[in-house]
């Protein structure tokens, strides 16, 4: 890739961001940045410390002291949490909710969001999550919506948890992504709102391989017309 070249993946939970991204940014050489981890870590910092989710005034006084921290290992994304590796951590169901709540607190965003501008000005990358192509990476030449139905998002949850030996209903999964979808879309800090200028996918019928190969092909494209 050219130096600095971002792309920038938005959508609502369990639209496959993250893996498609991870992939994007193999096959065109660039990091991979997930910002929802971000947001899952100081989440997290705010469950272990018995802080209410429901307390906006809490979780910002407590937000500068959740030191987050994003490495690369061996090309692989770890997040640190006040020098804590959470990179398992962050993955259990309980802290999406927590993630969504500290989401929408405008203090707890504007830390992470500088955070995420200087790793996407220090080389390229590919970044995912509810608001890179509207706040985070405005400019970016790539922008991409990629959702998927509430349903098919539940049952892909659904068939990840059980993998992982985590048994949690469908119906509630469902319930937690619609809520989630709500929140997101209407929170007064960064709203999840697809950008003006960026491509919308659903990928409720595509495979990885198909949501990958496109989005990497607009990468291509705009490269080969920017050189």
């Amino acid at each position: 890739m050219t130096a600095h070249f971002s792309i920038a993946i938005d959508g609502p939970a369990g639209a496959g961001k993250s893996t498609v991204a991870r992939r994007v940014a193999a096959a065109l050489n660039a990091l991979y940045l997930d910002t929802g981890a971000m947001y899952r870590a100081v989440g997290l910092y705010m469950l272990r410390r018995g802080i209410p989710l429901d307390d906006a005034a809490q979780i910002a006084g407590n937000a500068p002291h959740a030191v987050v921290d994003v490495r690369y290992v061996d090309g692989a994304q770890r997040v640190y949490l006040c020098g804590e590796d959470v990179t398992r951590a962050i993955r259990e169901n309980d802290v999406s909710a927590a993630a969504s709540a500290v989401s929408a607190v405008p203090l707890v965003r504007e830390l992470l969001v500088a955070r995420q501008k200087e790793i996407a000005a220090q080389s390229s990358v590919v970044m995912d999550g509810r608001d890179i192509g509207t706040k985070v990476l405005p400019d970016a030449p790539v922008k991409v919506f990629l959702t998927a139905a509430a349903e098919v998002r539940a049952r892909r949850r659904f068939l990840e948890l059980q993998a992982k030996g985590q048994e949690v209903p469908y119906e509630r999964l469902l319930e937690e992504i619609r809520q989630r979808d709500h929140n997101d879309a209407t929170r007064a800090a960064s709203p999840m709102v697809r950008a003006e200028d960026a491509v919308l996918l659903d990928s409720s019928d595509m495979t990885v391989d198909e949501v990958v190969d496109a989005i990497v092909g607009m990468a291509r494209a705009r490269m080969e017309a920017r050189a």
